[in-house]
C-alpha cells in the first residue's frame, strides 16, 4: 500500500527519522513501515555538520537511493528547500522519486535553511513557495509521490501567519501539510482544527521548541503522520558514548551486539547460501 493510500484511508502513521541504509534496516526490522530519512541525521551521519543546508542534492539523493536498496519500507525524504531555483526543485522531486522515495518534503525558509527547532530561520515569500509547490507537482511521474509542503513561519512571525501559509501551500496543491514547530499545546489543536480532514505531520524533536507528546494523544488531537527525526541519531550517540565510557573502564561490554547480531541485520547469510549454491561449479574465467 502506497504512503497515498494509508493516508487515504485513514492510517496513522509513526515514522522514526533515519539516516543511512544500516539505521533504516534496524527501523524496518523493529517493525515500522514507513521510515523519515532525516536531513539532520544525513548532514550528521555523512558530513559530521549540523543541519544548516551543507549536505548536497547529490549527497542527500544518494543516500535516498541507498536506503530504498536496503529496505521495502515506505519513503519520506527530506528535501530542505528544493536545493535551488525552481528548476532545481524540479529536479530534486524527479530524482528523489527516482531513487525510490514515496513522498518529499520542501520548505519555505530562505537558503541556507536550518533546523526546524533551532534559531535564525527565515522565510521566504508566500507566491515564491506556491511556485515551488507547483514546479514539484508538475515534476512528479506518479500522483502516488507525495509533495509534502512546510512552512517554518510560525517561530518568527506567529501562529496566523504559519495558518495562512500552510492554506495557500493547500490550495497550491500541497499533498501534507507541516507547520514547523509550535510551541504550545494551543497551537498544535488550532492547526489541527484548522485543516481537519487534512493529512498533517507532528515533528517530535526532544529538547526542541515543540512539547513533546506520545504519537497516540497525536493522532488524537488530529495529526496523521508523526515523525521523530532525530530519535534514532540520539540513541546511536548516547549508545557509543555510553559504550567508549564502558570500554574504557572495563573492557568489552554484553550490552554491544556481537558479530552474529549485525551479520543477521546485515543478511549475511544471503551471500554464504550464495557461496554454497555455487561451490565447486566450474570457474570459466580461471
Amino acid at each position: 500500500m502506497s504512503l497515498k493510500e494509508k493516508l487515504q484511508a485513514g492510517g496513522n502513521i509513526s515514522a522514526p527519522g533515519v539516516f543511512d541504509p544500516f539505521s533504516a534496516r534496524i527501523a524496518e526490522n523493529a517493525g515500522f513501515d514507513v521510515l523519515y530519512i532525516t536531513g539532520y541525521g544525513v548532514n550528521a551521519t555523512l558530513l559530521g555538520l549540523p543541519d544548516a543546508a551543507f549536505a548536497s542534492y547529490a549527497e542527500m539523493v544518494g543516500r535516498v537511493r541507498s536506503i530504498s536498496e536496503a529496505t521495502d519500507a515506505t519513503l519520506i525524504a527530506d528535501g530542505d528547500t528544493g536545493f535551488g531555483g525552481l528548476a532545481n526543485v524540479g529536479r530534486t522531486v524527479t530524482g528523489y522519486e527516482a531513487a525510490g522515495a514515496d513522498a518529499i518534503q520542501l520548505e519555505d525558509q530562505e537558503f541556507p535553511k536550518r533546523c526546524g527547532h533551532t534559531r535564525n530561520r527565515k522565510v521566504i515569500p508566500i507566491s515564491e513557495m506556491i511556485k515551488k509547490i507547483t514546479v514539484a507537482k508538475e515534476s512528479r511521474s506518479s500522483e502516488d509521490f507525495l509533495v509534502i509542503a512546510r512552512t517554518d513561519a510560525l517561530t518568527e512571525h506567529g501562529i496566523n501567519e504559519a495558518l495562512q501559509r500552510a492554506e495557500q501551500y493547500l490550495e497550491a496543491g500541497a499533498d501534507v501539510l507541516f507547520v514547523e514547530s509550535p510551541g504550545s499545546e494551543e497551537d498544535m489543536r488550532r492547526i489541527c482544527d484548522t485543516f481537519a480532514g487534512v493529512p498533517l505531520i507532528a515533528n517530535m524533536v526532544a529538547g526542541g521548541a515543540t512539547p513533546i507528546y506520545d504519537d497516540r494523544v497525536l493522532f488524537q488531537m488530529g495529526y496523521q503522520i508523526v515523525i521523530h527525526p532525530i530519535y534514532l541519531l540520539g540513541a546511536a550517540f548516547r549508545g557509543m558514548q555510553d559504550a567508549l565510557h564502558s570500554f574504557g573502564r572495563i573492557g568489552h561490554s554484553d550490552k554491544v551486539a556481537d558479530i552474529n547480531e549485525l551479520n543477521e541485520l546485515l543478511d549475511f547469510q544471503r551471500i554464504w547460501d550464495l557461496d554454497e549454491r555455487f561451490d565447486g561449479a566450474p570457474d570459466t574465467y580461471r
